[in-house]
This record gives structure tokens, C-alpha cells and sequence, in this order.
């Protein structure tokens, strides 16, 4: 089972909005690293949340991580911003991993075979937007849906965390194939014991595509190593 770990100089802000459109900027005094885990800086909100076991590092650089896995189209957009200042990052490299509909990951049991599918990194433009196509999540035992990712800066890892889904949204996907081959999900967001930790605050905010498809985005405030 995950379980909690906590970096103090990273965190994550929710909703796909970088903070300092809400008119909360970085102070000049305390700025920084140092700023952030005083509390001083305030644009950003949440600890990390663990890796957990299924990470296999050096993953392809690539936007569509699919592989012809069946599932909801999901196009994930992660912005990655300056903890201290709420500027974007250029470069930074995005990695996500997630199991499929069935609950499996590539690389591990039923997925072993295979050590690729959905799983992969794509680096941030300009605006510190990184864009990746995949497919909605499906569930495993005692964990609730969600997506893990790991945020690196010249080669340093800066920010390790997991990112999650309104349960409603859930429910209403896994009504239609192949997710309604697996009725019965036993584990929500509620009570989950990764997502009890902050997780409210890795919240993803997800639209439909106008396709049947979904847009997830979500805004991670990092600390460049």
C-alpha cells in the first residue's frame, strides 16, 4: 500500500490555474527556496505524495503514451511554474505512469510483458505546458483513480506526486467499455489513504473534448534543484 512522504520544497496547486491569476504573487522578502517552506510564498499549496511501486525510470520522451490501449481519450496539459515566483518552466520534463482499464501496469504482473504502455515524458514549452495523450485511468484494489508523476529539471528530480479525478466524473466514465467489464470499484477518493494526504489539492480539472474524450489540467509549482 502508498504511503505518504513529503519534500518541503515542493508543492502542488490545483485546478490548472497558475494562483498569480487569482492576484497572489510571490513576495520579494523570503523568496525562494526558503520562501516556500516558511510559508512566505503562497502561489503554490500541498506536499508530494509518494512515487509508489510501480515507477520504472528512463521512460521514452513522447506525447501519445497509448500504445492502443482501450479507454476514454484523455489529454493531459501540466503546467510547471517557478515555486518562488509563479513564472512557467521551459524544459522541464513531465513523466507520468497509470495503469490501464483493466487495472495493470505495464512493466509489472498482467503488464510485464511490456514496460512502455502509458507511461512516458514530455517536456514543457515556453508557457511551462506539457502535453500528453492517454486514456482515462482505471482502478486496482485499494487505491482510488489516479495518475503518478514526477517533474525533473536538468536531470533532478524536483517534484514527485500523484494527481486524481472527481469521483462523479469517474463514475460516469466507467458506465461505457471496456471500465464497465470491472463493476464494483472499491476504493474512492474519501477513503483512500494517498489522497487523504493532500490529494483535494491534486485535483485535476477535467472538461470533455467535445468528442467523448476528456482535457485534464492541472498547474504544478516546483523548486529547481
Amino acid at each position: 500500500m502508498d504511503e505518504r512522504i513529503t519534500r518541503r520544497g515542493t508543492l502542488l496547486r490545483f485546478g490548472g490555474l497558475v494562483a498569480a491569476a487569482f492576484g497572489i504573487e510571490a513576495r520579494p522578502a523570503g523568496a525562494g527556496p526558503a520562501g516556500v517552506a516558511s510559508g512566505t510564498v503562497k502561489c503554490v499549496l500541498t506536499p508530494e505524495q509518494t512515487e509508489g511501486p510501480y515507477y520504472i525510470a528512463n521512460e521514452k520522451v513522447r506525447r501519445n503514451i497509448t500504445e492502443g490501449k482501450r479507454g476514454a481519450a484523455l489529454a493531459l496539459r501540466a503546467t510547471v511554474v517557478d515555486a518562488s515566483t509563479c513564472k512557467p518552466i521551459k524544459g522541464a520534463s513531465v513523466d507520468i505512469w497509470h495503469c490501464d482499464a483493466g487495472g495493470v501496469y505495464s512493466g509489472f504482473g498482467q503488464g510485464a510483458s511490456n514496460r512502455t504502455f502509458l507511461r512516458g515524458l514530455q517536456r514543457t514549452n515556453v508557457n511551462g505546458l506539457a502535453v500528453l495523450k492517454t486514456i482515462y485511468p482505471g482502478w486496482y484494489q485499494g487505491r482510488t483513480v489516479h495518475i503518478h508523476v514526477k517533474v525533473h529539471i536538468g536531470g533532478n528530480v524536483v517534484h514527485t506526486g500523484q494527481l486524481y479525478f472527481p469521483d462523479t466524473l469517474t463514475d460516469k466514465v466507467y458506465r461505457k467499455a471496456p471500465y464497465s467489464a470491472r463493476p464494483g470499484r472499491t476504493t474512492r477518493n474519501a477513503n483512500d489513504s494517498v489522497y487523504v494526504n493532500g490529494g483535494k489539492n491534486s485535483m485535476l480539472s477535467v472538461h470533455g473534448d467535445g468528442t467523448g474524450g476528456y482535457i485534464a489540467a492541472i498547474t504544478m509549482g516546483v523548486v529547481r534543484a
